[in-house]
Parts: structure tokens; sequence; C-alpha cells
């Protein structure tokens, strides 16, 4: 790059990551006039994915915590494209963005083809259903907001129905089956269990939440959260088991129906409702790319750089790119901390590059997992270089660390005041709003 050229930085998609890169870059280079910062995404608002559990069992109202793109790129110096990337034309160095459709099927951005000088790849992960029969047509992904409202209205709707059963003096028990025993579906099942509680206060009285509002939990491992620490799968499986929600580990299932789930054991569980939370791939464009290498769940392969191993222009970070842990300990986890330290680390080498620098290779360090189980508790683990070791902490100062994660995005993105100030005007609105919402 001369110097007469002012470069341009595309990033592909808004979620933690990619939303943290561009905001940085906007109110540095882009605000400096130094280069041309664009953000691409299908969507036009932005939620912290942790957040999906809550807005699926009710108790998160998405409108206090959604971000507008087109809002975000004005205060902080950057384009937003909406639009989902169709490919890659690696020797011409453009990008082609996919049309996009008002609500009602009508036209309103036509496809388009963008050019970058640096692309980064953050599109984030989706379910893998690992091709099981009948998880597409019959379960629910938690992958966006689109979704966990889809599966929120069905749960009202069928604990309404329910209601009216129990007038009528029928059987009225509503099943809820979650497969996957990962943060994700622990966290729902937790979120679920406060939300059973609370539809009391909102005209379901005839139901009982632990008795009539029947949740599993369905893992194909030994036991839950397989990816942490025992001390914590045993914790966190001892608070579901109190909250009265049932833990089947060891059970690989086979196929999901509409009425329930079938397992490899012959075990056959009937659900009203089922979200699946099994695992993640990549989405299926990445391996699509111009010849891009991805691995076997769609993720592009990258260097210590975070650089794609067959184009020195193209990064990837986040749950979509597959970067080694150093000191062999395998692949860098999907977690929201692994974005959010990748974010931090390209804009220091996109600003250095520009300066004719250099930086060191990417270096992660886990700070530890903590898992929500509602409103007043987590379960987790400290490790690493926060607490120099490795500490197992739950309950209420767990909880404060959990909310803290999500303050230390809204920090990334919008400074301390204006964080502050959104902090203080949710807790107002909180105060004096339904804790579920029932529309």
């Amino acid at each position: 790059m001369n110097e007469a050229h002012q470069p341009t930085y595309i990033v592909i998609g808004g979620g933690a990551g990619g939303l943290e890169l561009v905001t940085t870059l906007g109110n540095t280079l882009g605000k400096a006039g130094k280069a041309k910062v664009i953000l691409v995404d299908k969507s036009p608002i932005h939620i912290w994915k942790p957040h999906l559990h809550e807005v699926a069992a009710g108790s998160m109202d998405v409108g206090l915590h959604r971000l507008e793109y087109v809002a975000q790129a004005r205060w902080h110096y950057f384009e937003f494209q909406m639009g989902s990337m169709l490919s890659i034309d690696r020797t011409k160095k453009t990008i082609r963005v996919g049309s996009v459709n008002d609500s009602d099927g009508q036209p309103m951005l036509p496809e388009r083809d963008l050019a970058y000088d640096e692309l980064v790849v953050a599109v984030g992960s989706q379910i893998n259903t690992f091709n099981i029969p009948g998880t597409r047509e019959h379960a629910i992904g938690l992958d966006s907001v689109f979704d966990a409202e889809r599966f929120r209205q069905k749960l009202i709707a069928a604990c309404m129905r329910a209601e009216t059963r129990a007038a009528e003096g029928q059987s009225h028990q509503v099943s809820i089956a979650i497969i996957g025993a990962g943060a994700t579906g622990v966290e729902l099942a937790a979120e679920l269990r406060n939300t059973s509680k609370v539809l009391g206060a909102y005209g379901i009285h005839r139901m009982d939440p632990k008795k009539d509002v029947k949740i599993t939990v369905i893992e194909g491992a030994d036991r839950i959260l397989p990816g942490l620490t025992p001390r914590v799968s045993k914790s966190v499986g001892e608070l579901l088991e109190s909250m009265g929600i049932e833990i089947r580990v060891s059970e690989r299932v086979t196929e999901v129906r509409s009425e329930g789930v079938s397992t490899a054991s012959g075990l056959i569980i009937p659900a009203d409702l089922i979200v699946w939370a099994a695992g993640l791939k990549a989405p299926d464009i990445l391996s699509q790319l111009d010849g891009l290498e991805t691995n076997r769940i769609n993720q592009l392969v990258v260097n210590d750089h975070l650089k794609t191993t067959l184009d020195e222009h193209i990064y990837a970070l986040g749950d979509c790119a597959q970067c080694e842990w150093k000191g062999g300990q395998g692949y860098i986890p999907p977690r929201a901390q692994s974005a959010h330290q990748q974010a931090s680390y390209l804009a220091k080498l996109f600003l250095q590059k520009l300066k004719g620098k250099t930086v060191g290779p990417f270096s992660y360090h886990d700070f530890g997992s903590l898992v929500s189980l509602g409103r007043s508790s987590a379960v987790g683990n400290l490790m690493g270089g926060l607490m120099g070791g490795n500490m197992f902490i739950d309950g209420f100062i767990a909880r404060l660390m959990y909310k803290s994660l999500y303050q230390m995005h809204q920090f990334a993105l919008h400074g301390f005041i204006k964080t502050a100030l959104d902090f203080l005007s949710v807790q107002l609105r909180k105060a004096t709003e339904p804790h579920i919402k029932l529309h």
C-alpha cells in the first residue's frame, strides 16, 4: 500500500469480535481519515450471542439490549453494508454481497461488489445437526434473535394451551427437551425453570412449575459441560437437579420427531418443544470461498497471526477460525473471550502494519469459564493470568462476574460513560416492567 492510497478494511460479521474490531478501527483509522472501514452483516441489529438463551426464555427484552449497526457506524466512523457474503474473488480482492428484501419481499438493496485491501471473516458459528434425522424439521437451534424469539413464542403458546387443558381437568404437562449440555443447553434449562416459576404471576395459575413444566437435558457425553472441569460439571448438575431439571447423560440422539426424541439406547423422550444445542460449525459458505483452506466443520484455517493459510490479505477470527493454541493445547475454543482477544489483536496488527511495523504472533489467554444459572447464580472456574491458577467459584459472586463479561463487551463498543448510562437505564426499566415477556 502506498501513502496516497487509503486502504479499505472489510469485516464480515457483526458479532462480538467483528463489531469490536470495526469500532476500534473506525475510532482510530476511520476518524482520522487514514482508512475506510466497512462492516457487512445480513442483520441490521447486534445482540450479544450469550444472551440468546435469556431471550428464548422470555427473561430478556431484546429491545433493551439490541444495537443498530447503522447507529454504531455513524457514532464510530465506519460504514455498514447490509447483506450476506456470497463469494470472494481473491484475484480482484472483492467480495460479493447479496441482495436484501424488505419485510414484504420487495427489493431493498441489490447484489453488489465491495473492494478490500484487508478482509476479516468473523461470521461466527451455527448449529451442527450432524445430519440426525428430523432435527431441522422439529428442533429449534438458538443461532439468532429470530430463533430465540420463535422459541419464546412457542413456549408461551404451549403454556397457555396447557393452562386451558388444566382448567378442563385434562393432562396439561408441558415437556421441553434440550439436546446438548454445553453452556447454551445448561443455561437455557436454568433460565426456563425461572420462567416457569414466574408464569403464575401472569395468569397461568393452575400449573406447578416443577411438575407441570418438565425440562430434560440430553447429553451424549458421560457428564454435562464436558468441555469444563469435572468439578464445575458436578456442581452445575446438582444445581439443575435441585431445580427439578432432569439430566440424561450418555444418551446419543438418533432421531428427532414432532412428538419427542429417540436415543441410541432405545430411550424415547416425549417433548412438546425441542431445542438443539449439541454442536457448532462455521457457516457452509466458508468452504466455498475461492479455495481458502477450511477444516471439517467449515472453519477457516489461520496461522498464528490470524491470517488464512492461502491469502495474506484475508484473516479470520472467532468461532469461524481454526487457530492453534500455543503450547500443544489443541485449538482456541469458540468463546466470547476468544473473539474479544482476537479482535484486539487484529486492530493492533492493522494499526502497526500501516506504520510499516510488525507485531508478534497472537497469544490466547484463557481466563476461565462461567455458566449462568438464572438471575442470582452462576458457576465456573477462573484460571490463567487472572488468578494465577485454577479457582472454582459459584453463587452470587460468580453471577456478578458473568454479568461483567457483557459490560466489558459494552465498554469495548461504547466507552465507559455510555456503558454506565445504558446500564443504569436498563436497570430502571427492569424495575418497572414484567420479568417475563409474554407477547
